[in-house]
This record gives structure tokens, C-alpha cells and sequence, in this order.
């Protein structure tokens, strides 16, 4: 578990009113329902060393798709709220961050693909797990502490869980498209209106997490996005130069 990550944790419990327990409860469930693998290994073979792309559902996420298209070879992960218009514009995620609220259809079929699915268990989708059956390739993940086959690579967000483990599995370089987490909220991550002033307070969690997070990391970090502190905004007219 990253170091300082459960003062943070502590933060977040207290902010959004959750229950670690339920959060520990949601990790036994996932526990249980995942197969011994080698999907860690697998990721730190993918990630190690390389320039990984992080993909958030974003407003400026409609911007970046058809700059992603280029960049096909290029390592990405996946918040799950961007899968159904990445998979429309023929963009696979290697890697999907979630915790099952993304479009149902696109992660059943993406399940039976060789792209790996990092399943988050937390006290609101303990009923969901069980479509981690379903899934070829998966690593769990908690908020809480660590254990057996459940890990702790840090993050609240699907979308900066995702910065978050790229930083841990040592990527080179982490560049952000569709992460902007201002004051709109995209379209492709279907918040209701009702759930519209816990997803901003989640998102302005979300931002301070990376600003922390670039202070401690090893990894260079970019943003195509909104400006964030600790990560270098750079334009698409940059892309080629830091995507190598």
C-alpha cells in the first residue's frame, strides 16, 4: 500500500460518509470470487518502463478520441465510463479500471477479450461482483487494506485509480486524455442530476489525490486535459514528442 495512502483513505471515509466496513466487506466478496493468476505480473510486464495513456470520461474526452486513434500501439487504461465510446471509435482498452458501473454490454463484451479488467470493491457495488465471474482477465482492488488477492494501488476515482496504478507498476510516462476534473461533468459518464454534487466533490477528491500523488511518484507526468498541478499540460500538437 502506498505510503501516507491511508490518512487519505481516512479523508475520504469521513467526506462521503462511507463505511469501512463496508468497504471490507465488498473486498471479501470480490476475494473470494477471483482465481489465483498471474494478471500482476502480466501488468507490471506491460507497464514497467513504458508511456501509458490514462483515459477519463472527461468533456475533452470528444476532443481526444480521434488523436488516440493514432496512437493504437500505445499502452491504455480505461476509467469504465469512457469504454462504450472508445470501443465505438475501435479503441481497446489494455487495461480497464472500474467497479462495474460502466455500460453493461460493453464490458460483457470486452470481458471476453484479452483486455484486463482492475475490479474495485466498495461498500455500493457488492451486488455487482458477481459479474467478475464472467470476466477472463481480473485483479481486485480495495480502498481499505490490502490482502490475499485483493490490492491497494491507491485512488478513489475510476479515473485517477488509474493514474494511480500505472504509478505503481512504474510506468515511465503517464499521460492523461479526458481527465479534466472541472466544474462540467462529461457526457459520457451518465451522472443524473441527482448525483450530480457527489460526483463533483468526487471529482475535486479525484484532482487532489494526483496533485499528491505527483509530489511522491518516480514517473513523468502529462495531462492533454485540464491544467493539474505536478503533471505538464501539453497540447496535441506535443503528443509524438512525449509518446515514444
Amino acid at each position: 500500500m502506498l505510503p501516507g495512502w491511508k490518512r487519505k483513505y481516512s479523508d475520504i471515509l469521513k467526506e462521503f460518509r462511507y463505511e469501512e466496513k463496508k468497504d471490507k466487506e465488498s473486498a471479501i466478496i470480490l476475494n473470494s470470487i477471483l482465481k489465483k493468476s498471474d494478471i500482476y505480473e502480466k501488468i507490471m510486464n506491460l507497464v514497467e518502463a513504458k508511456t501509458v495513456l490514462v483515459i477519463g470520461s472527461g468533456p475533452s474526452l470528444t476532443s481526444a478520441i480521434p488523436k488516440l486513434k493514432n496512437y493504437k500501439k500505445s499502452l491504455k487504461i480505461a476509467a469504465d465510463s469512457s469504454i462504450k465510446i472508445l470501443v465505438e471509435n475501435g479503441i481497446i482498452p489494455d487495461i480497464i479500471v472500474t467497479d462495474l458501473d460502466g455500460d453493461e454490454d460493453t464490458l460483457k463484451k470486452l470481458a471476453k477479450t484479452k483486455s484486463i479488467f482492475v475490479v474495485h470493491a466498495h461498500g455500493d457495488n457488492i451486488k455487482k461482483l458477481e459479474f467478475v465471474k464472467k470476466i477472463k482477465n481480473c485483479i481486485g482492488t480495495t480502498q481499505s487494506i490490502p490482502f490475499d488477492k485483493i490490492h491497494n494501488f491507491g485512488g478513489f476515482t475510476d479515473g485517477d485509480r488509474g493514474v494511480f496504478l500505472a504509478n505503481h507498476f512504474k510506468a515511465k510516462k503517464i499521460v492523461l486524455f479526458g481527465m479534466d476534473f472541472g466544474d462540467r461533468i462529461g457526457k459520457f459518464s451518465k451522472t443524473k442530476k441527482s448525483e450530480r454534487k457527489t460526483k463533483l466533490m468526487k471529482l475535486k477528491r479525484g484532482k487532489s489525490l494526483l496533485e499528491w500523488l505527483a509530489s511522491i511518484t518516480k514517473s513523468e507526468l502529462f495531462t492533454t486535459s485540464k491544467p493539474i498541478k505536478g503533471f505538464r499540460k501539453i497540447s496535441y500538437k506535443e503528443l509524438d514528442i512525449i509518446i515514444t
